[in-house]
């Protein structure tokens, strides 16, 4: 049977030995080489003809973004996953890499043992090799997340007519940061509606990609701190390592951050946000979910749904990973199943008003700016 082949480029000599040992104790997958720098991974890949890179982010000589930029002039369908320390210079130069091209990412366990590092590779890294390395194998998708009968259109669960919207909540996993970009770009200046976004990301990262969308699209994007007042016109995305809720105080209605156990594997979980809004907004809600891997978000589709509220997807074709949106199209919870660039219209379309046009920024006049 083919494996997986991988190589992995790092200048720690230990860093390099423990995620070979990790990528070999998968049967699937193979180590076919490793590289100091970015130098001689380029050298290496025309030699072993890898199916995924693995990419240190900081590395002597050429770093992981002059490797990646050269990566793709040469192969760029090639998966690149890139491994960052949880560091604000290595998140910052991370988020950058997406922007470039790179698959995904994953932070490197830091004042861990041993045993605990492995296993903390064995958790993040393994799958994404396996996912992003599929098509080697002669697998586009995964098995646990099969198209649905039509990859647009409406839920095939009855729905009652829709309710204006008060609040949009958004999740998404990898290839999010990418796929938010493209989305709030099309978004007005000033929405008229609150916006909580929950994208799975360490601490860190976070509040650097808020401060990348922020100046990117000129929207008020930020970081969640806890206690902040939902309000039209702001975008808050939820911090790493918290969940982030929404709780009623009085008539207004709050963000608060919990430490409480993971969901899905994951802490900020796109459920957690979308149950809060519904106790909170009911039939009033727009849940948006991107794409990403696992399926974060389906569980609390089905309490939006349920409440009356609406929910939107990306579809599968433009998706990085159509795990999140797929699970949710599938189970039939889907208003619509839209490609990136449609979403915003969609979303616009259903809370009524004005949007910037992706092609000169403009807006575009119809009805009062949501």
């Amino acid at each position: 049977m083919p494996k997986i082949r991988v190589l992995i480029v790092d200048d720690s000599v230990v860093v390099r030995r423990l995620v070979a040992d990790v990528i070999s104790s998968d049967p699937s997958c193979e180590v076919v080489g490793t590289a100091a720098n970015g130098r001689i991974a380029l050298a290496k890949i025309g030699q072993v003809n890898p199916d995924v890179v693995t990419l240190d982010v900081e590395m002597p000589e050429m770093d992981g973004l002059e490797a990646l930029a050269a990566i793709r002039k040469t192969h760029p369908r090639l998966p690149v996953i890139m491994l960052s320390a949880l560091t604000e210079r290595a998140a910052a130069a991370t988020l950058t890499a997406l922007t470039l091209g790179a698959s995904d990412y994953v932070t490197k366990p830091s004042g861990s043992s041993i045993a605990a590092a492995s296993h903390q590779l064995r958790e993040q890294l393994l799958s994404k090799v396996r996912l992003f390395g599929a098509p080697a194998l002669g697998s586009l998708r995964p098995a646990a997340t099969p198209r649905p009968a039509s990859t647009l259109g409406v839920a095939t669960k009855a729905h009652p007519p829709a309710a204006h919207v008060d609040v949009l909540m958004i999740g998404c996993s990898t290839g999010g940061p990418r796929a938010l970009t493209t989305l709030l770009e099309a978004f007005p200046p000033s929405p008229r509606v609150p916006v909580v976004i929950v994208q799975h990301m360490p601490p860190v990262f976070t509040r650097l990609l808020a401060d990348r969308l922020r100046a990117h699209t000129g929207l008020n994007v930020k970081e969640a701190h806890g206690g902040e007042t939902l309000a039209p016109g702001d975008l808050w995305i939820a911090p790493g390592d918290y969940h982030m809720v929404v709780h009623r105080e009085g008539s207004a209605r709050r963000l608060r951050l919990l430490k409480t156990p993971h969901e899905n594997s994951c802490r900020p979980a796109v459920d957690v946000l979308f149950r809060s809004a519904v106790e909170c907004y009911g039939a009033h809600t727009l849940a948006v979910v991107l794409t990403g891997m696992g399926q974060d978000g389906l569980r609390g589709c089905e309490h939006v749904r349920e409440a009356g509220g609406q929910v939107v997807v990306q579809d599968e074709a433009t998706s990085v990973v159509w795990g999140m949106p797929g699970y949710i199209a599938n189970a039939g919870l889907a208003d619509a199943i839209v490609p990136l660039d449609a979403v915003a219209h969609e979303v616009w379309r259903r809370i009524g008003g004005t949007r910037r046009s992706p092609a000169d920024g403009l807006r575009l006049s119809r009805t009062p700016s949501w």
